[in-house]
């Protein structure tokens, strides 16, 4: 069950490929990066590091301020999930322990990560995670601490069945399948759509059947029903081709996507829209 990965995304990574079962390994997506990550500049390193917080759902669960919050409480029967207040915990950690977490789901002290989407953070290259690290070393501590999570016995219970699974098994998940690989002129949105889509739409973006409790995700073959404007308003203000109100999408639409740059979004439109049209 997918459902706290759900409320990620409200608030807001090769080996094989899914359909052949054949290696998938060019081009590497960690070899990839998003616009600005070749920059020098120290300013511009973090102005990088800082617009991937919005298009990796940094600030839609840990909020705007990154000072997190109680993101389950339209389902208090699960107990009290927090996101972390980052600006209170950062300074605990060094580089390499903030990478660990955030590729591996696993944290340095509490071992095993709920919730937390290191499937996907595992597939930034290493010049985009620079940046995001460096960016958050940057944000200065305000708020209060936010309270260890405290799961209710029907989540703990969940939690050992393996009905509710930790970060870390969904990095071997999303590790073992890759979106398909179009070749080298749609590589840029292969990577991005990595990192991505594939956090509410599946590892090889085929969709997940039981995302949220009576909630599936479509495989993305969907992107042949849009128009390239149509993708772009999609993109940018999270309408739908016929409902102005997507529900998730709309929010990641309008608190992610909307982040992109026009090449990053381009790139990402003619991927899916190249593999929603290849032969089935």
């Amino acid at each position: 069950m997918r459902w706290m990965v759900a409320m990620l995304a409200l608030a807001g990574l090769s080996a094989c490929n899914a359909r052949d079962g054949k290696p998938d390994a060019k081009p590497a997506l960690a070899a990839l990066t998003f616009d600005g990550a070749a920059a020098t500049d120290p300013k511009a390193v973090l102005a990088h590091g800082d617009r991937l917080t919005h298009v990796l759902g940094c600030r839609g669960c840990h909020t705007e301020s990154l000072e997190g919050q109680w993101f389950n409480d339209d389902d208090p029967a699960m107990g009290k999930l927090y996101a972390s207040n980052l600006t209170r915990v950062l300074a605990n950690y060094s580089d390499q322990q903030l990478e660990t977490l955030l590729r591996t789901g696993v944290h340095p002290t509490r071992h095993d990560l709920w919730v937390m989407p290191s499937e996907v953070f595992q597939r930034l290259s290493a010049a985009d995670m620079k940046a995001l690290i460096a960016y958050l070393r940057t944000v200065r501590p305000s708020g209060t601490p936010t309270p260890p999570p405290a799961p209710s016995a029907k989540a703990k219970a969940e939690m050992a069945s393996g009905e509710i699974k930790p970060a870390a098994f969904y990095v071997a998940e999303y590790r073992a399948k890759t979106p398909v690989d179009l070749g080298k002129n749609h590589a840029l949105g292969r990577y991005i759509a990595a990192a991505t889509c594939a956090e509410c739409h599946g590892a090889d973006l085929t969709g997940v059947r039981d995302f949220g409790p009576g909630v599936s995700t479509p495989d993305l073959i969907v992107a042949g029903m849009y128009s390239n404007d149509e993708f772009i308003r999609l993109l940018t203000t999270g309408k739908g081709k016929t409902k102005a109100d997507l529900g998730l999408m709309t929010l990641v639409g309008k608190g992610h996507f909307a982040y992109l740059t026009p090449h990053e979004r381009g790139a990402v439109i003619a991927y899916l829209k190249a593999r929603a049209e290849r032969p089935q």
